[in-house]
């Protein structure tokens, strides 16, 4: 049947997906998040309705999706399990501790992999701080309780890489209205 080839494709896709994630994790993660970094990074310049891809802004992206936006949170939920096991406690750690650190970590080094200095990307950091760490916490909390309290464990990794795809293309429209804001590139 011609129908059920993409049905079959897709059941293809997604179990050698969940195989790689179960067999090799850590590097699932960091290969996924920098494909759905690129991608998010991507459809928003797109929407934003740029003559010229910003390649300098695509490859900052996947670069950190590669090297933090996979790793990072695989650890932090890797070191955190073993120890607190109330979803809400949990949320509150990385609502209050975590996403902090981690959204000033991520507008820091999205800025230098675009090639700018530590004082430059420290400059940016601070200017998108505060509005993208209170849009986080103010759209992204009930998300990610939901994650933690009613996914099933062998879908939280899905459901995450879907919410940050949305992240990313959120993100970049944020750090692109900045830079117009400047009258520079980010």
């Amino acid at each position: 049947m011609a129908l059920s080839k993409p049905t079959n494709l897709l059941l293809q896709l997604t179990s050698a997906y969940f195989e790689r994630l179960y067999t090799s994790p850590l590097k699932t993660k960091a290969i996924t998040s920098c494909i759905l970094a690129t991608l998010g990074n991507l459809i928003s310049q797109k929407i934003s309705g740029a003559k010229y891809l910003n390649e300098d802004s695509l490859i900052a992206f996947a670069l950190f999706g590669l090297f933090f936006g996979g790793p990072v949170p695989h650890y932090f939920y890797t070191f955190i399990r073993p120890f607190v096991t109330n979803p809400l406690i949990i949320l509150l750690i990385e609502r209050c501790i975590y996403t902090p650190c981690y959204q000033a970590l991520a507008l820091y080094m999205l800025s230098l992999f675009e090639g700018n200095t530590h004082k430059e990307a420290s400059k940016q950091m601070k200017k998108l701080y505060w509005p993208v760490l209170t849009a986080n916490l103010k759209y992204l909390t009930l998300l990610q309780f939901i994650n933690i309290k009613y996914v099933p464990p062998v879908l939280r990794v899905l459901v995450i890489n879907f919410i940050g795809f949305f992240w990313a293309i959120y993100l970049a429209q944020q750090r692109a209205k900045q830079a117009k804001a400047a009258g520079g590139k980010i």
